[in-house]
């Protein structure tokens, strides 16, 4: 797999999450077998790009690379700006997000909302590649609703532009993320164009993934929330797709660890008041489906510093051992993981 000049090291790719990947995120992920990451959308609007916010998700000192950038917004000059400013600041990935369906993004004709004017996407699409000497990708989703899907005409408007990797997401902009996703159009744009397709939406598992490259014909798999709180489903996955076994659970030792140099590396990356703030999401996540997990985020919650939270963490993790050297997922969580999902019919959204 290669986005331009960039030889990946595998197709599992993990997908740009606003308040999620942040740099210390997105490299766990690839030190976990993720063959590439985005960070979080950044503003086009040039007022935003001092802000403290926007220097942070825009960081990528001491990344893995590719050290890739999704920027977001509505005006072709501004788009081409920001991914200068951005290509300036060390990234070597321009990713052009057409694809978010939260509200407020979409209230500003931005993400999602693009889709509508297929005229203003061509517009941004050649701005921007022709604003950087780096390759510039495209995430979208398969249409603003059911009843107005037209991924294959933005597909061919993106390879025409010089766009050299495009994103699907399995669902419309009005469906969010409602449902299941479906994959008869992403079929269809791989189909339709000669550039690298990555699949996109409830990719659960490495079951799943298997199931939906053979669906699709993609090139690669984008993984998001799946990954919240298991990064290591980056090697589960590249494991499964390269072997064609299952990996065990994890080590509870390995995983106290991960999470140990985890939160340092956030506390480090947000201070301390913002980064015992932050990180309580993420801890949440980690203990989700894990016995006592719920009682204990609710109790990790109260804590002001970022020394209780370590050491509630350690102790959480250690009180894992009763249950077996690995981690034991409740089996309730088994409708989530999208084993089911492979077995059933794909959801069409027709």
């Amino acid at each position: 797999m290669q986005i331009g000049p960039h030889i990946l090291r595998n197709n599992v790719f993990v997908a740009p999450m606003a308040g999620v990947t942040d740099r210390p995120f997105r490299q766990l992920c690839k030190q976990l077998g993720a063959g590439y990451a985005v960070s979080e959308m950044a503003a086009s609007n040039p007022r935003l790009w001092a802000t403290e916010k926007s220097a942070r998700r825009t960081d990528h000192e001491g990344e893995m690379e590719p050290k890739a950038v999704q920027i977001a917004g509505a005006d072709p000059q501004d788009l081409a700006d920001c991914a200068k400013f951005n290509v300036d600041r060390g990234a070597q990935i321009i990713d052009i997000n057409m694809g978010c369906p939260v509200k407020k993004v979409c209230n500003s004709w931005c993400g999602s909302a693009l889709l509508q004017n297929e005229s203003l996407v061509e517009k941004i699409l050649h701005a921007v590649v022709n604003a950087v000497d780096v390759p510039v990708t495209l995430k979208f989703r398969t249409g603003w609703n059911r009843e107005n899907k037209n991924a294959l005409t933005i597909a061919r408007i993106a390879e025409q532009a010089g766009i050299q990797m495009l994103t699907l997401h399995g669902r419309t902009r009005a469906d969010g993320y409602k449902g299941d996703a479906e994959y008869e159009t992403i079929a269809a744009v791989k189909a339709s164009v000669g550039i690298p397709v990555v699949a996109n939406g409830d990719i659960t598992s490495p079951e799943k993934a298997r199931f939906v490259l053979d669906q699709t014909g993609a090139d690669a798999v984008m993984i998001g929330r799946a990954a919240q709180g298991r990064p290591w489903i980056c090697r589960e996955i590249d494991h499964f797709l390269r072997t064609g076994t299952l990996l065990p659970a994890p080590y509870v030792d390995e995983v106290r660890t991960l999470m140990d140099e985890h939160l340092r590396a956030h506390y480090a990356f947000y201070g301390e008041f913002l980064g015992v703030r932050t990180a309580r999401k993420h801890i949440g996540w980690y203990v989700k489906d894990l016995e006592g997990g719920e009682a204990f985020r609710q109790q990790m919650n109260l804590l002001e510093s970022t020394d209780a939270q370590l050491l509630a963490v350690d102790q959480f993790f250690e009180s894992q051992w009763k249950f077996g050297e690995r981690l034991q997922y409740r089996l309730s969580e088994s409708s989530e993981s999208g084993l089911i999902d492979v077995i059933k019919p794909t959801a069409t959204a027709a």
